[in-house]
């Protein structure tokens, strides 16, 4: 029989030798997520003997993470914005990058009342974190993934008493399956949108947690990763108010390409914000 202590180093050790880079704290949070226990918890029983069951489940959850499958889709959860959203293999890992999305929009186009529409949402990260942090008074959350569409509904039940809040109720998020803007009707203050840009030729360089296990469809953009820029770009101005804006996120190589396309598309007051990296993160303009 292993101590909690015992176990835990043996987890770090296995992740390590598969060079998971963060190995020595995803083997506690794993050990923190089987056993249901916090560190605090686990600092006061480290040398009491580990459950037999919770034993077994840890060093499997553990080789499953020595695969490259990403952690975040082993614990069901992932970190954004201060709060907490469920996924799975059909949405994508919220990322830190993407909040640099959520923070830009608050700051330019924080309208009160404002109706916002999140084009190809995955988890609804993105627009439920605006409707807790923003004014708006509605939003609607778009996917061609019905799988996705049922994580992004789930997360707007966890987080509902997050933004049900300032007269809004549980019918100002809709989540609709749409082909773009198929489906979609009426016109929006703010539409937002993290689309698939990553190019065919790069797909192949990404991690492994990325290459291997994230939706592809989500990921991959035509046309240089630029496709989905330029068909939202296009019908948004169908479906935008006077004055409303358009927010993309982006690769880093890709600002210039993404402002000529606003451009093009009769928007103007076009800028680009970095990252915490000092890489151009989002691209955006005004109707």
């Amino acid at each position: 029989m292993k101590t909690l202590r015992q176990l835990l180093k043996e987890g770090e050790q296995r992740l390590l030798e598969n060079q998971i880079e963060n190995g020595t704290m995803e083997a506690r949070y794993l050990l923190e997520y089987i056993c249901d226990l916090n560190w605090a918890q686990y600092l006061l029983q480290a040398d009491t003997e580990a459950d037999p069951q919770e034993e077994r489940r840890y060093m499997e959850a553990v080789e499953r993470r020595c695969t490259h499958y990403p952690l975040q889709y082993i614990l069901g959860t992932a970190g954004f914005m201060g709060l907490e959203f469920m996924v799975n293999e059909a949405v994508l890992i919220p990322r830190q990058d993407t909040e640099v999305l959520v923070e830009t929009v608050l700051k330019e186009a924080d309208i009160p009342g404002g109706k916002l529409l999140d084009m190809c949402t995955g988890s609804g990260c993105i627009l439920i974190s605006l409707m807790v942090l923003g004014r708006y008074g509605r939003g609607v959350g778009v996917d061609v993934s019905e799988d996705a569409l049922r994580v992004a509904r789930m997360n707007g039940i966890f987080n509902r008493e997050n933004w049900e809040k300032n007269g809004r109720g549980a019918n100002d998020i809709l989540w609709l399956q749409s082909d773009l803007f198929e489906e979609v009707n009426g016109r929006f203050d703010v539409i937002v949108s993290n689309p698939p840009y990553i190019p065919a030729a790069v797909i192949e360089t990404l991690m492994p947690e990325v290459r291997e296990y994230e939706p592809r469809q989500a990921l991959l953009g035509a046309d240089e990763g630029l496709e989905f820029y330029k068909k939202i770009s296009e019908a948004a101005k169908e479906y935008l108010n006077p004055e409303g804006w358009l927010f993309f996120e982006i690769g880093c190589e890709q600002a210039e390409a993404v402002s000529e396309i606003l451009s093009e598309n009769g928007f103007r007051e076009i800028h680009t914000v970095r990252d915490l990296a000092g890489l151009d993160r989002v691209v955006y303009g005004r109707r």
